[in-house]
């Protein structure tokens, strides 16, 4: 795969707690010269990424109900319309991961309709199931929610609570969803052949605070 190609399907992430604006304009920087897909930021930061990739084609991610998924529905919605209305292109929202292991179904459906309908197809709507906590049923049943609700993609990891993307979850994941939505593997992507093995798995983006390295064949830190 061609560096270029590879880029194009990375969202280039920097999530740290601690991030500061340098650590954004850092971000921005590389996503211009390398052609990521997006940057993937917290919704504070939105704004700024705005006007730092006004000239570019670059987008912007950024991640709601982050990283527990226990906020309630409806904040949600207005941290995604929020989001929107400063920029945003993406979305990547967390399910109540209590609530899928309590089969609370119509519920765990219900909170991703709710930020889809909010969303009104304005940004890319990606759900982020958090792998690590679910057996492959619980990973089944959540991509079909999430199918149901209308969402784009399907994503592993926050990055934050432990694990990270597998090759098995992604085959997992894409015959679940089939072809109609997108796979998107986050959490460990460190190198290269970890991004290469994700994408012929299934993945259609991957989520990395290494995509630098992963794009010149290094090893990168960092679990998001």
């Amino acid at each position: 795969m061609e560096n270029k190609e590879l880029a194009a399907m990375i969202d280039h992430t920097m999530l740290k707690p601690d991030a500061k604006e340098e650590d954004i304009k850092k971000l921005c920087e590389e996503a211009m010269e390398y052609g990521f897909a997006t940057v993937c930021v917290n919704p504070c930061y939105v704004p700024m990424a705005k006007h730092l990739l006004r000239d570019s084609d670059v987008g912007i991610t950024t991640v709601i109900g982050f990283p527990l998924g226990a906020t309630a529905s409806n904040i949600k919605a207005a941290e995604a319309v929020d989001a929107i209305e400063n920029g945003a292109t993406d979305v990547d929202m967390v399910i109540n991961i209590g609530a899928l292991k309590d089969k609370k179904y119509d519920y765990v459906r219900d909170d991703i309709k709710t930020v889809v309908e909010a969303v009104n197809k304005r940004a890319i709507v990606k759900v982020i199931i958090e792998t690590y906590f679910l057996t492959d049923e619980e990973k089944e049943k959540a991509c079909l929610l999430a199918k149901e609700a209308g969402a784009d993609f399907v994503k592993t990891s926050t990055g934050f609570l432990g694990g990270g993307a597998t090759k098995h979850d992604i085959e997992l994941m894409r015959k679940t969803v089939g072809d109609v939505m997108g796979v998107k593997a986050s959490g460990g992507v460190r190198t290269r052949k970890d991004a290469e093995i994700l994408i012929k798995a299934g993945a259609t983006r991957i989520g990395a605070s290494a995509s630098v390295a992963i794009i010149n064949g290094e090893t990168g830190s960092g679990n998001y």
